[in-house]
């Protein structure tokens, strides 16, 4: 049975992510494709397979996986993205909740993916558990995650960010997992075994600072430093920080580094 505490951190998370839904999926879930190609493409024939995506959010690459003919499932902990996914995606079994405790039988998908999500979880270690008991014997899970902190231009945005609304110790953050190995220890303590991975390069790309804004403040973590500093402030420091990265050619963009680990089950 899931614990209060877990019930409520999701429903915590899902409210700051639904705020903008369509914000977010026109926005950095758009720039978030090269990452869901490319961890498709090495999942290989994906036709006739049962693949859950957990921590699906406005369903991007569930419709990636679904053109590829997989059978396609969606878990999310905000009902607001959820409402994006099931547009784009009528045919997938969608549910809601937290990614700690998934409302599927055990040994139910051939692959299971989740980008971006297990570091907002209560115990990122229960996710990824979480990930390996659904999926069947034989079967795969592919992690996506920020790669170096040191090479995602964003980090510095998020650490300006952190500057500005200093959150409490244990407080989920974008790259929280991101440090070298950690991915892959999660995955081999749920027993699973690393197969494979890449890095991926995600520019974040913006026509000017309007669409900056608009995409970056719907995100959750910028949805609750909002909530903390006002939005003048946080939109201070968003145009700040992009006309700091603005490049030599006068492109607003971001330059960042993502990557994928694949593991398969015994």
């Amino acid at each position: 049975m899931i614990s209060t505490d877990v019930s409520a951190h999701a429903s915590s998370q899902g409210q700051l992510w639904g705020r903008h839904p369509r914000a977010w999926a026109g926005g950095h879930e758009a720039m978030m494709q090269p990452l869901y190609d490319a961890t498709l493409d090495a999942l290989g024939s994906l036709a006739g397979l049962q693949i859950l995506d957990a921590g699906c959010g406005a369903g991007l690459a569930l419709s990636l996986a679904a053109a590829r003919g997989a059978v396609v499932s969606g878990h999310d902990a905000s009902e607001g993205l959820l409402s994006v996914a099931r547009e784009r995606v009528p045919d997938a079994r969608l549910s809601a909740g937290s990614i700690e405790a998934l409302p599927h039988a055990a040994a139910t998908f051939d692959a299971v993916m989740s980008f971006n999500a297990i570091q907002y979880a209560v115990d990122p270690a229960v996710a990824v558990t979480e990930l390996a008991r659904v999926t069947r014997p034989g079967g795969r899970v592919s992690i996506g995650i920020w790669g170096d902190p040191a090479r995602c231009e964003t980090e510095v945005l998020f650490g300006r960010l952190r500057a500005l609304a200093p959150p409490p110790p244990g407080t989920p953050a974008p790259l929280a997992c991101s440090a070298p190995g950690v991915v892959e220890d999660l995955l081999t303590k749920a027993g699973l075994t690393v197969t494979g991975g890449a890095e991926v390069a995600c520019p974040f790309t913006f026509r000017d600072l309007d669409h900056a804004w608009t995409a970056n403040q719907a995100g959750g973590p910028f949805q609750k430093v909002i909530e903390i500093a006002g939005e003048a402030a946080v939109r201070k420091v968003v145009d700040e920080s992009l006309e700091a990265d603005r490049k030599p050619d006068g492109q607003l963009r971001q330059d960042n580094v993502f990557r994928y680990v694949i593991a398969a089950k015994p």
